[in-house]
């Protein structure tokens, strides 16, 4: 009999069975673009920035091809400028809904958008973001991943982070039926200087990246794990897993 353990590692349960081998996925691959014109943050992804900009593939199960596609889609855009790294996302939600209004507070408690990136590639150190349909957010770095012994250091707050939602549809209200939300967040590079040494990336250069949304259902005990790039189990604190984010010049 495998003995099980299961943990909560911020955002995500991480269910290990002894003697369980780990799913092998190919991370996959975003060619990030500079902006060819400003980029306006206010969640509605209709500049002509973001028009230039190509999706990525539709968000997976976490585990990869072996558990069914999500019933909702989910996929991003990213940008590039000389002050920030632009994410936006679109998720298609029936029903658009939060609770949470304080910063830093544990946003997977919500339906939400989660952005993992390792800027880094010869640091065990990684950032991670997340955000609701209010717009509230909680970020976060941590030194090396839980499995290795790594701490979440909640101090860490993202100075001239700028996020903003769109919702089409109505906000906590289930008498009719929603399109969706999408979100749009301005990461400045001098945001990361604090915590590793981080400067604004060369054309060419390669970051690790991943994004997560975490989908309750009501009935349902467990929540839903949908992300770009498949992690092989459920674990998004796994970085070699993720995709990896290369800068290119303006198209």
């Amino acid at each position: 009999m495998l003995r099980l353990s299961r943990m909560m590692h911020f955002g995500i349960f991480t269910i290990l069975a002894a003697g369980a081998q780990e799913m092998q996925v190919e991370p996959k691959r975003y060619d990030c673009y500079r902006a060819n014109s400003p980029v306006q943050v206010d969640g509605k992804l209709d500049d002509r920035a973001w028009r230039a900009a190509e999706w990525t593939t539709d968000f997976v199960d976490i585990e990869g091809s072996a558990k069914p596609l999500p019933r909702f889609r989910t996929r991003a855009k990213i940008l590039w400028d000389d002050e920030y790294l632009y994410i936006g996302a679109e998720l298609e939600e029936p029903e658009v809904k939060a609770t949470l209004t304080k910063h830093d507070s544990v946003i997977f408690h919500d339906n939400d958008f989660e952005v993992f990136l390792k800027p880094k590639g010869d640091s065990s150190g990684y950032f991670e973001f997340e955000i609701n349909a209010l717009n509230t957010g909680w970020d976060l770095y941590l030194n090396k991943p839980y499995r290795e012994g790594g701490k979440a250091d909640n101090s860490w707050e993202i100075p001239g982070l700028k996020t903003a939602v769109a919702i089409s549809g109505t906000l906590n209200d289930p008498s009719d039926k929603d399109k969706g939300w999408t979100v749009e967040m301005a990461f400045p590079w001098s945001a990361f200087a604090s915590r590793l040494p981080v400067t604004r990336p060369g054309i060419g250069e390669e970051w690790r990246l991943n994004f997560s949304r975490v989908e309750w259902k009501a009935g349902q005990a467990k929540e839903d794990n949908w992300v770009w790039s498949p992690q092989g189990l459920i674990n998004m604190h796994v970085p070699e897993h993720w995709g990896y984010l290369r800068f290119r010049g303006q198209r």
